[in-house]
């Protein structure tokens, strides 16, 4: 056989990646005279010394008792881009700083505007009477960390080998579904960590397991990954389903912190509340911290005619058991 028609039989192989370059940092708080920060007022705040990662420089903003008067009764904590100038895509994470271990993979969240003054934390850090009672707290102080990823650009990389996609499965599933790393890494840092980091789960073939998912909600969520929108069905679908699919891609957004996704189901559940819905919709905002959808649900109920009526369903016997705290607060809320 001639050696150009051998030549021309072989396929050309060659691989490469388009990798995220990032740059990482922390900063330590350390909040001395604990109890005498208690005197400032609730949605007034103490401000660290700034700090530089990435090229941009942040603060962490500590309220010792609460940013608003709905969680008065915890400490909040918010980490703020420090001026204004070009937008950044960063990620962070705060916890007690004597949590830290090295073996820790992050569990990242998105910050979500990278020109607001408020920024972006935890209005419900931690509650003051159970920090009080903690291991946390020692001699009146207690430290906190947190932990900033800023995304720089992204570059192609030659790859030595062509590696192939991971193989996603998971039990629901009838079939293993193929994404690529890089694509979940960078849309998911759960991902990032489960497929690269310590948190890797699954074997040497690439084979990455799903277990806490149905198999529709995974591959929605796939879906999701690769267009940033949802996958749309047919009409009668949508009305049947949407509202329970909606649910249960909120918990996954959740899991593998997909902000964004988690915003487009909290919008659309919004969409659904009713009578038959809201007690499940409100355990669901209140277990996974989506304020707005809460807020709406409150909204709903905030008639005496809706309670009266929900307070008979499943679902409102749920959050009864699950979430008995909001039961104190509905009682707390004015009538409308």
């Amino acid at each position: 056989m001639p050696p150009s028609v051998a030549a021309a039989g072989q396929p050309s192989r060659s691989a490469s990646a388009i990798v995220a370059d990032t740059t990482r940092g922390y900063h330590i708080l350390r909040i001395d005279g604990y109890s005498l920060t208690k005197a400032i007022p609730t949605g007034e705040s103490l401000k660290s010394q700034a700090f530089t990662v990435g090229r941009h420089r942040w603060f962490i903003r500590y309220y010792p008792n609460g940013f608003t008067s709905d969680v008065s009764k915890y400490v909040s904590l918010f980490l703020v881009r420090d001026g204004a100038g070009e937008a950044v895509k960063a990620q962070y994470q705060i916890r007690f700083a004597d949590e830290v271990k090295k073996t820790t993979s992050l569990a990242l969240r998105e910050v979500a505007s990278s020109e607001s003054r408020i920024g972006c934390g935890c209005k419900k850090f931690v509650k003051r009477k159970v920090l009080e009672k903690s291991k946390h707290l020692k001699d009146d102080s207690f430290s906190v960390r947190c932990d900033i990823v800023v995304f720089n650009e992204f570059r192609a990389e030659e790859e030595e080998a062509p590696g192939q996609a991971p193989m996603l499965c998971s039990r629901w599933a009838p079939r293993h579904l193929a994404a690529h790393r890089c694509v979940l890494a960078i849309r998911s840092p759960v991902f990032s960590a489960e497929l690269f980091g310590t948190m890797k789960e699954g074997d040497t073939a690439g084979v990455v397991c799903i277990d806490d998912m149905e198999a529709q909600v995974f591959k929605a969520l796939l879906h999701f990954v690769y267009t940033d929108s949802l996958p749309k069905g047919n009409k009668q679908e949508e009305e049947a389903e949407e509202d329970v699919m909606s649910q249960h891609l909120l918990v996954a957004a959740d899991r593998y912190n997909l902000e964004r996704l988690k915003l487009k189901c909290e919008e659309k559940l919004c969409r659904y509340i009713n009578i038959g819905t809201v007690g499940t919709i409100l355990t669901l905002a209140e277990q996974h911290h989506c304020h707005g959808l809460k807020k709406a649900c409150f909204g709903f109920l905030s008639s005496p005619a809706n309670l009266k009526a929900a307070t008979a369903t499943d679902g409102f016997n749920h959050l009864s058991k699950s979430c008995p705290s909001v039961l104190k607060e509905l009682l707390a809320m004015p009538r409308t």
